[in-house]
């Protein structure tokens, strides 16, 4: 017999789950540990690094996007080959942002998409740069000030710096966490769920590939934590660095209380579940996690485009700034996940919002209204 749980149930009873195997002839009854923490003979069995440095890496390309001293060969190197940090040891580490956005494996590589981030780059470097002094208008990349901010434009009136981070939120963070990391594509993949039942290790470390696979995935939330075991992380999440556990602390202390405890609990019980063998409560909490990450996206891009239309007539550099966020959290909402393996909206979807987006000196109030309002049904917000 197998249980069926509802969407209710999954939220209200996070921590315990009792399922029956497929013999109906034993109880199968996963306990999720206080804090993420996991070991095997003595020896932590949790490793994301590789997701740290990716983290790392996102941060400090927004930080060359935010000054005028990168050519673009150097902007590419950081994105695609994942060299030429300042940290020598993201250069030795063997990772690389590029090769993770817009990859998730349930969707497969998105290499249009992709394209996108590697021409703001461009872009950046062949025309923002050059215009820096410049006074920005319709057409001339510059300059563009207000009372409450600077900032440096493209020609079309976006700050590539954060149309580029807050894409990378959605086309790599989320993801590879939604869509990769805790999906049957990568889990179950190959003999890994019989290699998981038979205790088989990762040659030459000592986790099963099964575990690290989710342990990646709560990598992309949570690398930059200094301590991922930490008590209150479910509860007070930090914020650190300029993607995803940013925005996911904004969402969770605004949006949506509670955020925050709902995720952290069902990375436990997952990764719990998954060393009890039991992939019913694995695949329910990756759900959970799924669904709720999503929103993250979701709100973020109708904050953003609501900020935009209610600053623009007194400051409007400010309103570009936050039209900039709004543009990459709509091309991040491609990347969402509705917990069935589908976007909250397709990638032609987001498209057809994004040309309407395509310039920003001559945006249409009405379409950024329609945006929000179709942002809040599909979201249910």
């Amino acid at each position: 017999m197998k249980i069926k749980y509802f969407k209710l149930l999954l939220l209200a009873l996070p921590l315990i789950f009792i399922s029956c195997s497929d013999d109906d002839d034993e109880n199968n009854i996963v306990v999720a540990p206080d804090t993420y923490e996991f070991t095997r003979d003595g020896a932590s069995t949790v490793s994301f690094s590789g997701q740290t440095a990716r983290l790392n890496m996102a941060d400090e390309i927004y930080s060359a996007l935010n000054t005028n001293t990168f050519t673009k060969a150097q902007l590419l190197e950081m994105f695609n080959e994942g060299t030429g940090f300042s940290d020598a040891s993201l250069n030795s580490s063997g990772k690389q942002v590029g090769s993770k956005t817009a990859a998730g494996c349930s969707h497969g590589p998105l290499a249009t998409t992709k394209a996108r981030y590697t021409s703001m780059l461009e872009d950046f470097a062949d025309n923002v740069i050059p215009a820096w002094t410049a006074t920005a208008a319709n057409g001339q990349a510059g300059l563009l000030t207000d009372s409450a901010r600077s900032i440096n434009v493209n020609a079309n009136g976006w700050e590539v710096d954060q149309t580029f981070i807050k894409g990378i939120i959605g086309g790599m963070c989320v993801d590879q966490i939604v869509n990769n990391y805790l999906d049957a594509c990568q889990l179950d993949s190959g003999t890994r769920r019989a290699d998981n039942d038979n205790g088989v290790l990762t040659s030459g470390k000592n986790y099963t590939d099964m575990e690290h696979k989710w342990d990646e995935g709560f990598g992309y939330l949570y690398g930059q934590e200094a301590d991922a075991t930490r008590a209150d992380l479910g509860t007070s999440p930090t914020g650190n660095g300029t993607t995803l556990n940013k925005y996911f602390k904004k969402i969770n202390d605004s949006n949506e209380p509670g955020l925050a405890s709902t995720v952290y609990d069902a990375f436990k019980l997952g990764r719990a579940a998954i060393v009890a063998g039991n992939y019913d409560v694995r695949d329910a909490q990756a759900t959970i996690i799924k669904v709720n990450l999503s929103k993250v996206v979701g709100y973020k891009a109708i904050d953003y485009l609501e900020s935009y239309m209610s600053k623009k007539a007194a400051t409007p550099a400010d309103a570009v700034h936050a039209l900039s966020e709004g543009y990459g959290f709509i091309l991040s909402l491609m990347f969402t996940n509705d917990g069935t393996g589908s976007p909250y909206f397709s990638e032609a979807e987001v498209n057809s919002m994004l040309s309407k987006l395509s310039n920003f000196w001559t945006v249409q109030d009405s379409d950024l209204t329609q945006m929000v309002n179709d942002i809040k049904g599909r979201f249910n917000f």
